[in-house]
């Protein structure tokens, strides 16, 4: 049987992606402010894997198992859930230039960080800024899904619209909690916050991220034939048998859970739920059922290298993940509409 180009080239592309994911995880584990050769990163690994009791040097075992491997993962877990969730939004609302952020969601959750590190977790009955950013995403999402609604349905427009302002509230509300603190330090780090950071990855909270994603993942993957008929439009859609007001809210409070999880945990990251699937789209085709898993890797790679970029530019100090993906993510953006119009 002869596969389309992209169903053959699909098939070549995810064993390189892998291959390129473990070599691009391993470079991250092994530089940084401090760097670390290969086989003593193979050697740490090894020894922590089988659990015999011997390490490296301290300080060194310290850096490798404590501090870089869950912050790479963590990388791996936010790349691959923000570029999915911006696969499926973009098909969900049927506009190319919606991400994860479009219904307002990073918004919502920096607003109550914000709250919980200049006020203090007093003011939002004792929830850590993880928890409060966690809150404010669900408070988002249920505000866009309310204002979103029309006759008992779902408009990707209206749900576009409705996130678009509330983020623009929320962004206001945030600024003004900004100037209204009195410590430096507390500014300093709400704007950290809101420009992301991998920085506070732990083995403590590796866990519910990668959770999350994985079983979110695993449900978004199932839903390509129906992201297919949704960018069709509606009326084709029902004509193929889809419900497709009920998936759409379905597939909107999946992507906004993944999205406010992530958040919670890393602050805001753009660009990479909007640049990555239309990269990924560009390599194999418009069919859902080859984007989504190829984006999992793609966007688990990126982040990776971002990240490693962060931490190199200016070491030993290090940038804010969302500063690095903005400069890259724009131009490639730009480059895109460029090239799509050209098509035209």
């Amino acid at each position: 049987m002869n596969l389309p180009r992209h169903s053959r080239f699909s098939w070549v592309l995810v064993p390189a992606l892998f291959a390129v994911l473990v070599a691009m995880t391993t470079f991250g584990i092994a530089f940084g402010s401090v760097g670390i050769d290969l086989p003593t990163v193979g050697e740490v690994l090894w020894h922590r894997l089988i659990g015999d009791g011997r390490t490296a040097a301290g300080a060194v075992d310290q850096i490798v198992w404590n501090l870089r491997v869950p912050r790479v993962l963590l990388a791996v877990v936010v790349g691959a859930g923000l570029s999915v969730v911006g696969a499926v939004l973009q098909a969900t609302v049927r506009n190319p230039l919606a991400d994860p952020y479009v219904l307002g969601v990073s918004a919502g959750a920096g607003l109550l960080a914000a709250v919980a590190i200049t006020i203090g977790s007093a003011a939002l009955a004792g929830l850590s800024t993880s928890a409060a950013a966690f809150a404010g995403a669900l408070g988002a999402t249920v505000a866009v899904l309310v204002l979103g609604r029309q006759d008992g349905r779902y408009s990707p427009t209206r749900l576009v619209l409705a996130g678009v302002t509330l983020s623009y509230l929320f962004t206001g509300l945030t600024g003004f909690v900004i100037f209204q603190s009195a410590d430096p330090d507390k500014t300093r780090s709400v704007m950290f916050w809101l420009l992301g950071s991998l920085g506070e990855a732990g083995w403590s909270n590796l866990a519910i991220p990668t959770a999350v994603v994985l079983i979110g993942c695993a449900c978004l993957l199932t839903q390509g034939r129906a992201l297919n008929a949704m960018v069709l439009g509606d009326d084709t859609a029902l004509s193929l048998g889809f419900a497709v007001h009920r998936q759409r809210f379905l597939l909107l409070v999946s992507a906004s859970l993944v999205t406010g999880v992530l958040v919670a945990v890393v602050g805001g990251v753009g660009f990479v739920g909007l640049v990555i699937p239309h990269f990924v789209r560009l390599a194999v085709g418009p069919d859902h059922r080859r984007v989504l898993p190829i984006a999992v890797l793609a966007g688990a790679i990126y982040l990776v290298a971002v990240d490693l970029l962060c931490r190199v530019i200016v070491r030993p100090a290090e940038l804010p993940v969302g500063i690095v993906t903005s400069v890259l993510g724009a131009p490639l953006f730009l480059w895109l509409l460029r090239r799509s119009r050209a098509g035209r």
